[in-house]
């Protein structure tokens, strides 16, 4: 399973490594019933606090796509949400955006949560 982060990314680390979970995953390079990296080892590979990854572990347990058991460790127990579902949505928005006429960078400003809560 290839994780990558980018530290100079807005994006929350945490959230980039759960992100990555989710695409291994939906790809099947990581099916249900795989065992994923402990915390530490996988902190330590993408050069990230082993907290960290906890917090990205924490986030998948919560969707129900993990399962965290001391002393047997973190293992796949379901599919996130249909990857290549989204993927097509993503797309069809993006050409409808288009269309009426939007930017590139107003589409981004668009989906993207963070402004959309600044300006609740």
């Amino acid at each position: 399973m290839l994780i990558r982060v980018d530290g100079s990314s807005t994006v929350p680390l945490y959230e980039q490594i759960a992100a990555g979970v989710r695409r291994a995953i939906t790809e099947g390079a990581v099916s249900r019933g795989d065992r994923l990296p402990a915390a530490k080892e996988l902190g330590a590979s993408l050069d990230v606090n082993m907290h960290t990854v906890l917090k990205a572990y924490g986030q998948l347990r919560d969707e129900g796509i993990i399962e965290m058991r001391r002393g047997r460790g973190v293992t796949v127990v379901d599919q996130p949400a249909d990857h290549a579902l989204l993927a097509e949505s993503a797309r069809k928005l993006v050409a409808d955006a288009r269309r009426a006429g939007l930017t590139a960078e107003e589409i981004i400003r668009l989906v993207d949560v963070r402004d959309q809560k600044r300006r609740e």
